[in-house]
């Protein structure tokens, strides 16, 4: 059992998102999923999504 940190998540924007203050989400990819977070509250709970189900959501959505 590794007692190590796991390495820090790399957040963006989307770059669509102006600096206005207005509602955001940040994304962090990793291998295995997706993490989202609100911006305006970076320490507060993350959302993570196995990649896999991002990825049927992705399909979902552009079929719309």
């Amino acid at each position: 059992m590794s007692t190590a940190e796991p390495a820090p998540l790399t957040w963006f924007k989307s770059s669509y998102s102006g600096n206005e203050g207005g509602e955001c989400l940040e994304v962090a990819v990793t291998p295995g999923a997706i993490h989202v977070r609100d911006s305006k509250a970076p320490a507060r709970a993350q959302l993570t999504i196995p990649a896999a189900e991002w990825a049927a959501f992705v399909r979902f959505a552009g079929a719309r």
